[in-house]
């Protein structure tokens, strides 16, 4: 078998040409960022299994395949492809194929915002962007961010004015549509909430067929003092699917932000969340649930880092995992000696419905400050025999009794879905999911 870093060598001749396609449309200091961020992907070489943080993770599956830089869609937006979505009543940027395709503001009336795509910033007004995109090698820790960097094709780029509260929730909507070869897409977003400013951000990627693609997306989001941030990421890719993410959290002083994963697609995904609580007093929550089945692969490995005195953290997630599938959660709490203070809680629940499924969990708390209260601890468990017998009691047949008792374990997490219509939605999607879920809908 190859190692991950024979495997770049396939990527040299893609980057070639795209770099070709962009170079005379940019910037020089973005032409020679993408030469970096490669040259440092091709220096790092893809993670194997033999690298600690990827032990539980392989991508050899994601390795045999060839993928190619996804074109633009030749068509405009498609009305139907916001159909699911307009009871949010949000302001929709859509991106397919990884390419802005079009805007729709929220009840029609235009943003107390800035919003743009930034390939198009890129071109017109880079100077926007620069302080947010151009960073050095040091900072992409592992070949997926780098891959991104030296391939990014386009995102959103959004800002909140200092003190702006928006109402709506800003959705940034990623469909992938199949192409005649596998396609791989690499958005970049950024989300700069200015002081005392207030958001809802969904970040959805969902696909319209069952193609093979591979989505491979960096996320960034800064966080003014005072200011408050909700950020959903939502996966729901075909099966077919690869899916690698990144998503960093700044956080200043007093900052709250709450981040809530949603893992149900592809075939292998994984998601690295970093939050760095820089100012004093900063909150933040890492929430997520994941439920997969047949052979899928998820993986989440969050890090919350305290670097200031009175911070505030809590992390929650949980899984459900059923036939031959996978998951993986690793989540380290980093209090740094200047952050006295810090209050820190994590905690992991599995629930496996096989004797084939499997969980591999990790939590840590890396501790260099004495004066704190931290704890974290994980579960890994079956349905209760008992509390399967009590419903079988009261009439329920087998499967309805197995399948109210699994809501029953994933409805608390859902709860920390603040925005009610994506709350009622993840509901949905979860109960259509199992043979019995209209009549399980109707009961509950």
């Amino acid at each position: 078998m190859s190692s991950g870093r024979d495997e770049t060598t396939r990527y040299r001749a893609h980057f070639a040409a795209w770099n070709e396609i962009v170079r005379a449309r940019e910037p020089a200091w973005m032409r020679a960022q993408r030469e970096a961020a490669f040259a440092r992907f091709e220096a790092l070489g893809f993670p194997t299994m033999r690298q600690e943080e990827w032990r539980f993770t392989n991508i050899a599956p994601l390795l045999r395949i060839s993928f190619h830089v996804a074109t633009a869609p030749a068509s405009p937006l498609e009305d139907d492809w916001l159909t699911p979505y307009r009871a949010w009543g949000a302001h929709h940027l859509v991106f397919v194929n990884g390419h802005f395709v079009g805007e729709v503001p929220a009840n029609g009336h235009p943003p107390g915002f800035f919003a743009r795509g930034i390939r198009a910033l890129l071109q017109e007004a880079p100077h926007l962007v620069e302080p947010y995109v151009r960073r050095s090698v040091e900072e992409l820790p592992h070949a997926f961010i780098a891959l991104n960097a030296a391939f990014l094709t386009d995102g959103a780029f959004v800002r909140i004015p200092r003190g702006v509260v928006v109402r709506e929730p800003i959705h940034l909507l990623f469909l992938a549509l199949g192409q005649e070869e596998p396609v791989v897409v690499h958005p970049r977003n950024v989300i700069v909430a200015e002081e005392n400013s207030q958001a809802t951000i969904i970040e959805s990627y969902v696909s319209l067929d069952d193609s093979l693609h591979f989505t491979n997306t960096v996320t960034e989001i800064l966080v003014g003092e005072n200011a408050v941030v909700q950020h959903y990421k939502v996966q729901r890719e075909s099966r077919a699917a690869f899916h690698m993410a990144a998503v960093r959290i700044v956080q200043a002083r007093m900052a709250n932000v709450r981040d809530f994963s949603l893992a149900l697609g592809a075939a292998l995904a994984r998601t690295d969340i970093t939050a760095i609580l820089e100012g004093e007093g900063a909150e933040c929550a890492l929430n997520g649930f994941y439920w997969v089945r047949d052979q899928q692969l998820v993986d989440h490995h969050t890090v919350i880092e305290h670097v200031a005195p009175h911070g505030t953290s809590r992390e929650f997630y949980k899984g459900i995992l059923d036939d031959a599938a996978r998951g993986v959660f690793d989540g380290t709490i980093l209090v740094r000696p200047g952050a006295q203070k810090t209050d820190a809680r994590q905690v992991n629940k599995n629930l496996l419905l096989s004797t084939e499924a499997l969980v591999n969990t990790n939590p840590r708390l890396q501790i260099l400050a004495d004066d704190v209260k931290c704890s974290h601890g994980a579960t890994i468990g079956h349905l209760d025999e008992d509390a399967l017998f009590y419903c079988r009691s009261r009439g329920l047949d087998a499967e309805m009794a197995r399948e109210l008792l699994t809501y029953a374990f994933a409805s608390d997490i859902l709860q920390e879905i603040a925005f009610e219509p994506l709350r009622r939605r993840v509901g949905e999607w979860v109960l259509m999911e199992w043979p019995e879920g209209e009549l399980l809908t109707e009961m509950l």
